[in-house]
């Protein structure tokens, strides 16, 4: 059973082995996986439908001189198709557990949040909020090292207890913090900033507005404009998806 933590990179492996030749994902592509990942896409159908449109593709290129492939998104479609077609196949189906993680998992998450909050409070826009977020992923860091002296009945200990022994549960609580990140990230930015990013994203999505629909795209702009913002700030993603694999 694939790790939890392989979403990305198997991916962009696959893509990359269909492909033929390294190609370094953009930032595009990686919002749009992210956005799969959101959506709830399991990672077979990413990969079925990556292998779909590159058959398809190959079958074409033998008939007529075809450009290179040499963005993710012009798999989008086959990706949904393949997703549709796995949510039919499994309906009425028992749900499988999902794969334990060992203690190794624990410590390498550990080391993420703490990674993330030495890095928010070097940050030099919207420093409250950068600090109560690296002060909330400390407490996390406590809890999955098993560090935290809180009382049984303190809510915040629960529920942090509750994220140590359910890594989903734990993500789900990091999408929350980056929400409130990147809601203040937006409030504390200068506009031309703000209208730079937009305009970015708009140019490299226009080759591929045909090969997605309008959620999708509006979904992928978003990601792609949140990434630049980090980038722009240097400030971390807190997504255990972006956890080193090493």
């Amino acid at each position: 059973m694939l790790n939890y933590f392989n979403y990305f990179t198997e991916i962009e492996d696959r893509f990359q082995q269909r492909r033929g030749a390294l190609l370094l994902l953009s930032t595009l592509d990686w919002a749009l996986i992210e956005t799969w990942r959101e959506a709830g896409i399991p990672l077979e159908a990413a990969l079925r439908g990556i292998d779909a449109a590159f058959d398809k593709y190959e079958a074409r290129q033998k008939k007529a001189r075809m450009r290179k492939i040499n963005g993710l998104a012009w798999c989008a479609q086959a990706v949904m198709e393949a997703a549709e077609e796995l949510r039919e196949a499994a309906a009425g189906t028992a749900k499988s557990e999902p794969p334990r993680e060992s203690g190794f998992e624990h410590d390498r998450v550990a080391t993420h949040l703490e990674a993330a909050a030495t890095a928010l409070d070097a940050a030099t826009v919207a420093p409250e909020a950068c600090t109560s977020t690296a002060i909330r992923l400390r407490e996390l860091a406590a809890a999955v090292r098993g560090g935290s002296n809180a009382p049984a009945e303190d809510s915040a200990a629960a529920n942090d207890s509750v994220a140590v022994n359910n890594l989903e549960a734990l993500e789900r609580t990091l999408t929350v913090l980056e929400g409130k990140l990147f809601a203040a990230l937006n409030a504390a930015a200068p506009e031309d900033l703000l209208v730079r990013l937009k305009e970015h994203a708009d140019r490299e999505l226009a080759p591929y507005r045909s090969r997605m629909g309008a959620t999708q795209i509006r979904q992928v702009k978003q990601q792609f404009e949140q990434k630049q913002l980090l980038v722009h700030y240097n400030l971390p993603r807190l997504s255990l998806f972006y956890m080193s694999q090493q």
